[in-house]
């Protein structure tokens, strides 16, 4: 098992500074959709169904 470590600031309405043990990334949720900038999608479908890939 693993430890991780994430910090968020929010830093507009619908955006993030994210900065976690391999560094700083910005996330920006559009509706059920997030990207941030290391190229990840996440799509949230509710319930706790969540879709995650990486472009």
């Amino acid at each position: 098992m693993a430890f991780s470590f994430q910090k968020r600031r929010r830093v507009g309405p619908k955006t993030w500074l994210n900065v976690s043990k391999s560094g700083l990334s910005a996330s920006h949720r559009a509706g059920r959709v997030t990207v941030n900038s290391r190229g990840r999608i996440n799509i949230n479908f509710g319930r706790g169904l969540r879709w995650r890939s990486k472009v």
